[in-house]
């Protein structure tokens, strides 16, 4: 007795460390419910290992029942692929085999055949085609190259003309500029020639009224040496042309009266304006 449970514990003691090294390796679940069993010993401290056996048998039994379904379901579906496959191969219609017709050569009756003469012969009629595509060649080289020629000549032409009509046109131009310049210094030179005669005029005006004049001509010389600027001549003129309202004084219809009279001169200087900007504006045409 004592022998039989030193080998049941022997045994155990390998079957833990063989399940303990499957457990590390793949981690089989199978190995994880033997090591439960294991440590859920008995109070004898005895190892079930029937029931142990028992489960490890009908667990291998029903993977290797699996496995061979699974191999069976393959090897059905490999063996119905192979049926169709077969199926349609015979079903798909079989190309018929192409054989080129051939003409025979012809051979002169009652003569004997010159195989020399023929190969001359075809040769002669190679060369023959040869040199006609040569010549074909060349004379569309020949073509194209006389082609080329003339269009390079129209493009030299055209950029001499270009040139010709660029330099007319130019010169056209520096005509006109000159032309504008000398008009421009004609007008200025006859407004200069006509100022000149115009101060002449007044000189020998005023010299012709005697010495008292001469105090007045020296003043107008230096009031015209002394020119205004635009702000100061319209505070010269605006001081010149207003006048004072005076309608302290007036009631009410004299100060209708006295608007009325505004609004009359504001339309009269309006009409005036008017009529100097169009008057200009003719004047500038004119010059141009």
């Amino acid at each position: 007795m004592k022998d039989e449970a030193q080998g049941e514990k022997s045994l155990s003691g390998r079957l833990m460390t063989a399940i303990k090294q499957c457990m590390m390796v793949i981690n089989c679940s199978y190995c994880s419910k033997i090591l439960k069993l294991q440590l859920g010993k008995t109070s004898k401290g005895s190892f079930i290992m029937s029931d142990v056996e028992e489960e490890y048998e009908e667990q291998a039994e029903e993977e290797e029942e699996a496995v061979a379904e699974d191999a069976g379901a393959e090897e059905q579906e490999y063996t119905d692929y192979q049926e169709e496959t077969q199926e349609e191969e015979e079903e798909r219609p079989r190309p018929k085999p192409m054989v080129p017709q051939l003409a025979p050569p012809k051979i002169p009756e009652g003569e004997r055949v010159d195989f020399d003469d023929i190969h001359r012969k075809r040769m002669e009629k190679d060369f023959l085609e040869l040199q006609t595509l040569i010549d074909v060649h060349f004379e569309q080289r020949k073509k194209e190259e006389e082609e080329l020629i003339g269009l390079k000549e129209r493009i030299e032409r055209r950029r001499a003309e270009r040139a010709e009509q660029q330099r007319v046109r130019a010169e056209k131009e520096r005509d006109r500029q000159t032309r504008i310049a000398e008009e421009r210094q004609r007008k200025e030179d006859e407004e200069a020639k006509k100022r000149a005669e115009d101060e002449a005029k007044k000189k020998k005006v005023l010299s012709n009224m005697g010495a008292n004049f001469g105090g007045f001509l020296a003043k107008a010389e230096q009031k015209r040496g002394k020119r205004l600027t635009g702000r100061e001549i319209k505070r010269k003129t605006l001081s010149e042309r207003r006048s004072p309202l005076g309608i302290e004084n007036l009631r009410e219809d004299g100060l209708r009266q006295r608007a009325q009279e505004m609004w009359n001169w504001i339309y009269q200087l309006e009409s005036e304006k008017f009529d100097l900007l169009d008057q200009m504006k003719r004047q500038k045409y004119e010059v141009w």
